[in-house]
């Protein structure tokens, strides 16, 4: 069975767009900000790693199911690829990753007994608050 973020990688479109970052002249004349599209509906994540994907994507996903990548950190075009193509990666990595099981807490008998003689004293006090007689 295919890796769900192979597939991600490879039904990725890229589209180069001019960049505002630092560049000099350069960046007037090329685009070497790369953006990442990709239908996440296309990859068959299963419906967990879906609801995954929707909260650590965030505004990135769009309503219609379309991730949207954009990487302008670095001067040239094969760089920037290789940023969004990772961001990609582990944005899909970590979707498929199942959070990890909280395990319930037992408290045992001594630590019971303590929080509850606390509780006492503390009742006490509160009780005996507020009472003046003059």
């Amino acid at each position: 069975m295919r890796n769900a973020t192979q597939r991600a990688l490879e039904i990725a479109e890229e589209k180069f767009i001019a960049g505002s970052g630092p560049g000099g002249q350069n960046v007037n004349k090329v685009a070497s900000s790369v953006q990442l599209r990709v239908d996440v509906f296309a990859i068959g994540l299963t419906p967990g790693a879906y609801h995954r994907l929707q909260d650590l994507a965030g505004s990135k996903l769009t309503k219609s199911g379309e991730l949207i990548l954009t990487a302008s950190e670095y001067r040239t075009q094969a760089e920037n690829r290789d940023a969004a193509r990772k961001r990609l990666a582990n944005l899909i990595d970590d979707a498929l990753t199942p959070p990890k099981a909280r395990k319930k807490s037992r408290l045992n008998r001594v630590g019971k007994t303590q929080r509850l003689k606390a509780k006492k004293v503390r009742g006490t006090v509160k009780a005996n608050r507020g009472k003046v007689d003059w």
